[in-house]
């Protein structure tokens, strides 16, 4: 009798450990979103100081782009 009484507890076990599961992964997606948001919050505070660097990184980022279009233009 005690055989029959662990198969459903332990199918009851399992769906609790998947449900934990899930809730841990749910709350460490939404920490790394946190701590992203909180980065890049950080970065642009510290880069407010130095507006000449987002013009730079502005323009780099464009010639890039325009690298990128010419060399796909060519192809």
């Amino acid at each position: 009798m005690s055989g029959y009484l662990d198969k459903p507890q332990s199918h009851e076990s399992s769906d609790a450990k998947a449900r934990r599961k899930l809730l841990d992964q749910r709350r460490m997606e939404y920490r790394r979103a946190i701590e992203s948001y909180a980065e890049r919050r950080q970065l642009q505070h510290e880069l407010i100081d130095f507006p000449e660097l987002i013009a730079t990184s502005y323009l780099h980022g464009l010639q890039a782009a325009s690298k990128k279009d010419a060399s796909a233009a060519a192809c």
